[in-house]
């Protein structure tokens, strides 16, 4: 339809007041699956470490009567450690833009000095999930967890283990080999291998991607067919979700890390955790640094926490590597 010629817009218009909202929508996720999953720990060192023993393997004990007594040699546990990391995030806003009126109050020293904290913890949750080998000195870093998983470790071809060295005290990151598809087979035959080094794997960490993979599992002919009872007068629904997973060698809940998404290099591992074997050890935890010095006309904040991973023993978890994470071909 045509406009009625002269009738006046607002495009026009040099008074109309402008309408802002002040909901400010925030979609980046906050969640951090196995930061959150581990507990936390107190260390008064920049290089926390740990030992890590383990058992003889069983055999035929039979002794003859009356045989004098012969003594093993002891093999001393290993001695291990990470280096905690500087976590750090800063912000600086004019004294003027503190005293204004904002849509949302966004641009306000609280609201940033909130989102600043959770970006911290999920750089925290991206040092866990990376793989980025241990750095000491002044600008140490903290292995990451594919650093040091060897024992259980499903690999593409030309893929190779990193680990903890106990020459440099420090871990080697793993060599990527050829990228495969997620299948029950490897994620069956992992189980089983840290089932058998005595570990109990409880969760399997993975891209959203791959979580999607693991949930086609329930096409496999050798995956009981998913059913629930519908009460009377519900309304249908499309079930296509899986998240826990009954294997031979245990039971595991599947979780998706949208951390691990941001990258292909991310998404390409597949972690097996039992929580009970990861800590995470803040040396200072995440906090705001009062002691920033006031030196113009402006709101200065950092916010600020130093911490490390602490693998107890890495044998009692696995990890599936050299993934497409992100879609059928990356």
């Amino acid at each position: 339809m045509a406009v009625i010629a002269n009738t006046f817009q607002t495009s026009s218009s040099k008074t109309n007041r402008e309408s802002l909202s002040d909901v400010v929508s925030r979609i980046t996720p906050e969640d951090t699956p196995i930061y959150s999953l581990i507990s936390k720990e107190a260390t008064n060192s920049v290089h926390p470490e740990w030992s890590v023993d383990v058992l003889a393997a069983p055999g035929d004990n039979a002794q003859a009567e009356g045989d004098e007594y012969s003594f093993d040699a002891i093999t001393p546990p290993d001695r291990m450690g990470n280096y905690t990391q500087i976590f750090r995030k800063d912000w600086i806003l004019s004294a003027t833009q503190e005293a204004v009126s904002d849509a949302g109050r966004v641009l306000k020293r609280k609201e940033q000095k909130l989102k600043r904290g959770i970006e911290l913890r999920k750089d925290v949750e991206y040092s866990i999930v990376a793989a980025n080998a241990s750095v000491a000195g002044a600008t140490r870093k903290s292995g990451s967890l594919s650093t040091w998983l060897k024992t259980n470790a499903s690999r593409g071809a030309t893929g190779a283990n990193g680990g903890f060295s106990t020459g440099t005290g420090l871990t080697v990151a793993p060599t990527n080999g050829t990228q495969r598809a997620f299948d029950k087979a490897t994620l069956d035959s992992v189980m089983q291998a840290a089932h058998q080094a005595g570990g109990n794997t409880k969760f399997c960490v993975v891209s959203p991607y791959v979580k999607s993979v693991f949930v086609g599992f329930m096409s496999n002919p050798n995956v009981a067919t998913f059913r629930y009872n519908v009460e009377s007068g519900e309304k249908n629904s499309i079930v296509a979700n899986a998240d826990i997973y009954e294997g031979p060698f245990g039971t595991i809940t599947v979780l998706p890390n949208r951390v691990m998404s941001g990258s292909a290099a991310l998404a390409r591992n597949a972690f097996l955790i039992d929580p009970g074997l990861l800590k995470w050890a803040w040396l200072r935890k995440i906090a705001e640094d009062k002691g920033v010095a006031k030196t113009g006309d402006a709101e200065k904040g950092v916010i600020i926490g130093e911490g490390c991973l602490v693998v107890k023993n890495e044998a009692g978890l696995g990890v599936i590597s050299d993934l497409f994470g992100m879609n059928a071909t990356t």
